[in-house]
């Protein structure tokens, strides 16, 4: 996969309000992914902005993702922040966060099967999110060969095992 960056600083036409601005370039295996950053400094402009502790920026990324054949996507988030740092440092923390969050998700979801649960009702959902969070994070921490799922298996089977697992 190829990658592009560039960074500026502008100013916007509507509110002359001096922002900085980076954009990341990423072509590969049939996909074009364009990622635009935004980072204002000047939050005295936002409403009610002193009710943030510690407030410094707002961010926004932009996701334009490309894929032959397909109609081209884009999505945005937006931040508040009390980084300190430029653009390019809020573009590397904003991507960071999502790998993170999509790593666990597809962990949870591989290992626990979490997308097909059919736990709905009151705080059932929430408490069993944690609970699993709480088993892959012991399933990591046992020392021996094998995925994730492997040894969930196995302490299903192997009580000796399990109490490995729960003393890692």
């Amino acid at each position: 996969m190829s990658s592009n960056c560039s960074t500026g600083r502008a100013r916007p036409t509507s509110k002359n309000i001096e922002h900085e601005a980076y954009q990341t370039i990423d072509k590969g295996h049939g996909r074009l992914e364009i990622r635009r950053y935004w980072l204002l400094d000047q939050v005295e402009y936002l409403e009610d902005a002193q009710l943030w502790e510690g407030l410094q920026r707002v961010g926004m990324m932009e996701a334009e993702r490309r894929l032959e054949g397909k109609p081209t996507t884009i999505e945005r988030r937006y931040f508040l922040t009390s980084l300190d740092g430029g653009v390019e440092r809020f573009a590397n923390a904003s991507r960071g966060h999502w790998g993170i969050e999509n790593k666990l998700h597809w962990s949870l979801d591989v290992v626990f099967h979490e997308d097909d649960s059919r736990i709905r009702k009151g705080h059932a959902p929430e408490n069993m999110t944690v609970m699993r969070k709480i088993a892959l994070n012991l399933l990591a921490k046992e020392s021996s060969r094998g995925s994730q799922n492997t040894k969930r298996l196995k302490a299903g089977w192997d009580n000796d095992f399990l109490i490995q697992v729960l003393l890692a």
